[in-house]
């Protein structure tokens, strides 16, 4: 039976790396008594594949690993068990079944979605941090947004522009981040995005701003935005239609149901 668990990351959690996190899920899977599936060979291990991996400093709301299992109880049974073993940072949102026919989290990932906002005491001098983004907002309105990218082979140019599906001004809600931040400094102007993410396009919330940055001849300041994953999502649209731009986002978690 494949599992499909959606979960948060926040807190200093944040600062864990990526295959420190997947040790941990490993961990805390054998301490809660979940009936986990196991490789074959000299050296099985738990069948487990997560989605999109996150940057370390990047906390989220959406989270995704796959389980395969021998049997399972309901899932409001089974989140409440995993979060009896989830350390201070870790919460599991939902555990559902997936149909034996799906692919694994990390094979279907396609967009997410990130909320961004300056870091208390790193604002924009000048102007308030709503006018930049609404500038960044009205500067992706052109039709292409070349960038430099970084690659296996060295550096290419890349316009961005369609791989950023969403991009507007919204609020970064109290209660989103972090220790230590007042009611007033947690609900502050924010930037939402829906960028491309995967193996075949893939883009980062800190390439969205550079692009902005060198278009003003700056550069990006080190450590100035809270950087915030919200969802992962599959796209569920025909190649033709894909190829054409349209595009049919649905989470990872609406591709799984509850196990009542």
């Amino acid at each position: 039976m494949k599992i499909r668990i959606k979960f948060k990351k926040h807190g200093t959690m944040k600062f864990i790396g990526h295959l420190d996190v997947m040790r941990y899920f490993q961990k805390a899977i054998r301490r809660s008594g979940v009936d986990i599936c196991y490789s074959g060979g000299f050296s099985p291990h738990q069948v487990m594949s997560f989605a999109a991996p996150l940057g370390v400093g990047i906390t989220s709301n959406g989270e995704y690993v796959d389980i395969e299992v021998q049997g399972t109880e309901d899932s409001e049974s089974m989140v409440c068990r995993l979060n009896q073993v989830m350390s201070e940072g870790f919460e599991i949102v939902s555990y559902r079944e997936l149909p034996d026919t799906a692919g694994n989290a990390m094979s279907i990932v396609a967009a997410a979605d990130y909320r961004v906002a300056f870091r208390p005491g790193y604002e924009p001098e000048g102007m308030t941090a709503e006018d930049w983004f609404r500038g960044l907002v009205d500067f992706y309105g052109q039709p292409q947004v070349i960038v430099t990218k970084k690659t296996k082979k060295g550096q290419a140019e890349l316009d961005i522009k369609p791989l950023v599906y969403e991009l507007y001004l919204d609020r970064w809600e109290e209660g989103d981040q972090e220790e230590g931040t007042s009611p007033h400094e947690k609900d502050r102007p924010a930037l939402f995005m829906k960028i491309s993410t995967g193996s075949s396009s893939n883009i980062k919330p800190d390439l969205v701003l550079d692009a902005y940055y060198t278009h003003l001849g700056l550069e990006r300041p080190d450590f100035a935005y809270l950087v915030q994953r919200e969802e992962v999502y599959a796209d569920m649209a025909m190649d033709a239609q894909k190829e054409k731009g349209s595009h049919e986002f649905v989470s990872l978690e609406q591709l799984g149901q509850e196990i009542l």
